[in-house]
């Protein structure tokens, strides 16, 4: 064995593999529109005790990154910062007293995480004081390195190629969440799910899919509702041709939905609501058509309805999306591919509601 062989087996046992000084990484250096997303040099992060580093292969786009960037969900944000909660990578570096995984392994950083051992068993987790999200909370994936807790790193059975991984852990996850646990959606129901072309719609899909419901979801466009087709969707509906809560009636009998799962909000919430039946449950999970809903609470409380919130998934949730990627039933929905170098204009497409699934950045292109 030569002694460059040698010295590459004990760094890959002993985790103490050389990385350069710098990175490139997509930096937020203020609030504003994707244009404030800068290509920048920062120091290669190194790891705590505990910790790993990983080699980012990819990171996904989520809608949680584009409120972030506008400084709408942690306005007092320290500078520079690197978003991304998304991310697959292969591990290049151990902290003291990592044992769950070796330089090498490729990992799926969980979307939130605690930081103190003691909450590790809360449920939910993100009830837990030391609960953080990567690229909220700390540094994210949008960066060739990133820092993660060895305890919350998933070794990638998928099998996929990183790209189509990196769609998964938030969407995947949160969806499990909303659907399979608030929802409580079973074999049988007829599942409405709103903005189905989206990122988190396009999952939901599979997921209510996945646990043998029929769905019904919306889009905006033609080309959107074959695309839900694709996914498996039961009954498109064009929210800008046809009234969405008479045809999910129809097509339920008279009775309504017995679960919605709502990512949009704003104007159409009060559309959501009236089309589930009586006793029925309505999930809100996002609100990128606004904040601001109007009810008729008279109406819902002599219908009996339930309006439930969800935001994070338990590990669990995760574990069991990642099973049902790992045998077929639930696939990645990757729209498109973008450098690091071009996460301004990814964010951009997602911004305009230009994406049909989700959009995934890649590191280590030019």
């Amino acid at each position: 064995m030569s002694t460059a062989t040698l010295q590459e087996s004990i760094n890959k046992y002993s985790g103490h593999t050389s990385l350069p000084q710098t990175m490139k990484a997509a930096v937020l250096n203020q609030f504003g529109g994707p244009e404030v997303l800068q290509y920048e040099d920062l120091r290669t992060p190194t790891p705590k005790p505990g910790h790993i580093i990983i080699k980012v292969l990819a990171a996904g786009l989520n809608r949680l990154d584009h409120y972030m960037r506008k400084g709408e969900i942690v306005p007092d944000l320290p500078f520079p910062h690197v978003l991304g909660v998304d991310a697959v990578g292969e591990v290049v570096q151990l902290g003291e007293e990592v044992t769950s995984v070796q330089i090498g392994d490729r990992v799926i950083p969980a979307a939130g995480f605690t930081l103190d051992k003691t909450d590790d068993n809360n449920r939910p987790l993100a009830n837990s004081a030391s609960f953080v999200v990567p690229g909220v909370h700390l540094w994210g994936a949008y960066a060739q390195y990133m820092e993660v807790p060895a305890r919350w790193a998933v070794k990638d059975e998928t099998e996929l190629p990183a790209e189509e991984v990196a769609t998964l852990p938030v969407v995947l996850g949160t969806s499990v969440r909303a659907i399979k646990q608030v929802g409580e959606v079973k074999a049988g129901d007829k599942v409405l799910v709103t903005a189905g072309a989206s990122g988190s719609g396009s999952m939901h899909i599979q997921v209510a899919k996945a646990l043998g419901a029929q769905v019904a979801a919306t889009v905006r466009d033609d080309v959107k509702g074959e695309y839900v087709k694709s996914l498996g969707a039961d009954l498109v509906i064009n929210i800008r041709k046809e009234n969405v809560v008479e045809k999910v009636k129809a097509w339920s009998g008279g009775q309504g939905a017995d679960v919605a799962i709502d990512n949009v909000g704003g104007d159409e919430f009060a559309q959501v609501v009236n089309a589930v039946r009586p006793f029925g449950v309505i999930v809100a999970y996002g609100f990128t058509a606004g904040a601001d809903v109007t009810l008729n609470i008279k109406d819902f409380f002599f219908t009996q309805k339930q309006l439930r919130g969800t935001i994070f998934a338990d590990p669990e949730d995760l574990q069991w999306g990642l099973e049902q990627v790992r045998i077929g039933r639930i696939k990645p929905a990757l729209d498109r591919t973008f450098p690091l170098s071009q996460a301004a204009e990814a964010h951009r497409l997602l911004a305009d509601n230009q994406v049909k699934g989700n959009v995934v950045l890649l590191p280590w292109e030019n």
